[in-house]
């Protein structure tokens, strides 16, 4: 059984994917000829991967922007990815046009570039770190050395200057964690099963159905996205506010809003992260904040707005953020830990060379011998991987510090001598347990620099940039690894992999702050009712705030909350590391923290979209388990793009000044009667 997983703000999704390897599977491929690397990467798989990595853009900035919840993308990239090839080739074929098969190599450096560029959309902070910057996350009477209007142009500048780097600090190393420790790196390993068997002849089969089925979810998903529309024309209007629960539980934030985006999501995450989300949700919004609400005037002043981090604000943002550090903390340390001690023990082993003859070896060794030669074919030089790290952080050096004049050059020189260990770390864990701590890095990174720098020197800005640093550098390093394990796997060259990074990058430089921005002028991205709250955004320029003035800002009793969740979310760990080491199965029904902790600021609502997710995937399991395998992911896929992609029709008629041209509102019976006897007085 494979996981392959995403990085959730230092959190997990995953979809699983169960795949056994055929035995000897390349002599499958045994007649195919392997295209050099320059064949793998050709003009329709890079206009392929610029369309699809905009569509990616626009599904992760829109998930960004909502709850911060990504499940990985990579099986929908590769599926969706030779579904366009495919009929692209199909068609040549029947003009007598096609110059060059579609191969798996193809298929690969096509999942790459958009993976990468989605990556980007993920890592450049739009949603979380860079939003943080503006007046509108910041609370009112922030001085103007703590604040950073956004634009366009900076946006993509200093994601250009920060994002690359990432790519060259690992490279090196590539043979070693491939070959030598045979990390496993399930995403990858998964990916690459995937795509090695769309391109057998059962395989492509059973592809041609898995994109007929996410066709009918995309187009059914997008009809009904519009449907919604009609019925939104008003704060508080449409499905989106439709009381499930009754209209106490919708101010809770318990309702279940029909969007077919997070039962997409539900249904590719496995179910112990959305029952830790709704467990999350019942515990805060259900129980604690209706306690703390009752202390008004006590605990905290009478009379604030519910956006005000000084009141009921304070607790939900800053609880989760403790639970988030405890639980990233904890996994920071732990997978350290881990990495090195895997690290010394695969150092001290003996190779054993096994001489039997080749028929006498199993059918195995065949597929790992071409693997590795065709691994080791086409070489990166490790000197242009360190030239071009130096080149390209002394390149950020000297830039950024021009962007963000409260970060100093020496402030940018520390990130990068500390950044290449920490991407090994992550990499090298992620290897071994498909994790990623990308997000994680980051917030010790807010935390370290927004407290160097300090408040009156723009410490707040300082930190969160510093931010964007380390994520690029840790996040780029370990999707880049998963890369390499796929190529591998699919007898692609390490060449057109990095190829294939360098581009999707550039593409996601370009289209995620463009995307954002067509987001963020068309609506009221950031505000505490708006249907895109940025929950990230708050939370982080929370942290930044926390590095700089410390515990004393915080409401009465907010620290001891604090405390309390953050060696919570430790424990809680520890005890499920426990009982891993003990094979006491009980663990893999303890919810996650990091989980429980997203809907402490955001509510119920999309959790309970996604448990809906779950249940259909749970019912279809039960009556057809091989359809539910074959064809969940497929439909997921499909409600999670059509969903996002009436994103773009939306925002053109909200900048256009088009309104929905109805409102449905559900008010209690006295309410009503009032409104009526207003509407006839």
């Amino acid at each position: 059984m494979e996981h392959e997983t995403k990085d959730i703000e230092g959190g997990r999704a995953s979809v699983e994917v169960h795949s056994e390897e055929e035995a000897a599977m390349e002599k499958t491929f045994e007649d195919t000829a392997v295209p050099s690397w320059g064949k793998q990467i050709t003009i329709r798989s890079m206009v392929t991967s610029l369309l699809l990595s905009l569509v990616f853009n626009v599904i992760v900035c829109k998930l960004n922007l909502t709850t911060g919840v990504i499940p990985s993308l990579n099986v929908a990239a590769g599926l969706i990815g030779f579904a366009m090839v495919r009929s692209w080739t199909a068609l040549a074929e029947k003009c007598g046009l096609l110059k060059q098969p579609f191969t798996r190599q193809e298929n690969t450096v096509i999942q790459t570039c958009i993976v990468a560029s989605s990556g980007i959309a993920f890592s450049s902070g739009t949603g979380s770190y860079l939003l943080a910057m503006t007046p509108k996350i910041a609370a009112a009477g922030t001085a103007a050395v703590n604040v950073k209007e956004l634009s366009v142009g900076w946006m993509i500048g200093y994601l250009f200057v920060v994002s690359f780097v990432g790519l060259f600090s690992i490279v090196p190393l590539r043979k070693v964690m491939i070959l030598k420790y045979k990390l496993s790196y399930p995403s990858g390993t998964a990916t690459a099963y995937l795509i090695n068997s769309f391109h057998t002849p059962k395989g492509a089969k059973l592809a041609k159905k898995q994109v007929m089925c996410l066709f009918k979810s995309f187009v059914g998903s997008f009809m009904f996205a519009c449907f919604k529309w009609f019925f939104s024309g008003g704060d508080g209007c449409g499905f989106d506010s439709f009381p499930t629960f009754g209209l106490q539980a919708l101010k809770q934030r318990f309702n279940f809003d029909f969007s077919t985006t997070y039962v997409g999501v539900g249904m590719i995450c496995p179910y112990m992260v959305n029952v830790s989300l709704l467990v999350g949700a019942i515990l805060s919004w259900g129980v604690m904040w209706p306690l703390i609400q009752t202390k008004e005037g006590i605990w905290y002043e009478s009379g604030l707005k519910g956006s005000d981090i000084h009141g009921i604000q304070g607790y939900r943002v800053f609880i989760a953020i403790s639970m988030m550090l405890g639980d990233g903390l904890f996994h920071a340390v732990y997978m350290v830990i881990v990495s090195v001690k895997n690290f010394m023990a695969q150092q001290s082993q003996q190779r054993h060379v096994n001489d039997a003859m080749e028929e006498e070896q199993p059918s195995g060794d065949y597929d790992e011998k071409k693997r590795t030669e065709y691994f080791l074919k086409d070489q990166i030089p490790n000197a242009a991987a360190i030239t071009g790290y130096i080149l390209l952080a002394a390149l950020s050096v000297g830039l950024i510090p021009v962007i963000f004049h409260q970060l100093k050059w020496y402030h940018i020189l520390v990130a990068y001598i500390v950044a290449p260990v920490l991407a090994f770390c992550n990499a090298y864990g992620c290897g071994l347990t498909d994790w990623s701590l990308a997000s994680n890095y980051g917030k010790l990174a807010i935390l370290i620099f927004s407290s160097w720098v300090g408040l009156e020197h723009g410490g707040i800005i300082a930190g969160l940039a510093s931010c964007g640093v380390m994520m690029s550098i840790v996040s780029t390093a370990s999707d880049l690894m998963q890369d390499f394990k796929t190529g591998y796997l699919t007898l692609s060259s390490p060449r057109s992999m990095f190829f294939g990074q360098v581009y999707g990058t550039a593409l996601g430089c370009i289209m995620s702050p463009l995307v954002f921005w067509f987001f963020y002028k068309a609506y009221d991205v950031g505000g505490q009712n708006s249907s895109y709250p940025a929950p990230f955004a708050n939370m982080y320029r929370a942290i930044a705030k926390l590095g700089v003035e410390g515990f004393s800002a915080l409401p009465k009793h907010c620290l001891t909350l604090m405390i309390v969740f953050f060696v919570s979310a430790v424990v809680i760990n520890v005890l499920i590391e426990i009982m891993k080491k003990c094979d006491i199965k009980i663990y893999k029904f303890i919810p996650s923290p990091m989980c429980m902790a997203i809907p402490f600021y955001l509510g119920a609502y999309f959790a309970i979209d996604m448990c809906v997710g779950s249940f259909i995937l749970f019912m279809w399991e039960r009556q057809r388990k091989k359809s539910a395998k074959e064809y969940g992911p497929a439909v997921a896929s499909g409600l999670i793009c059509g969903d996002s992609l009436w994103g773009i029709p939306g925002a053109i008629l909200a900048l256009s000044g088009v309104n929905s041209p109805m409102c449905m509102k559900f008010l209690s019976y006295s309410v009503n009667t009032k409104v009526d006897g207003f509407l006839h007085g």
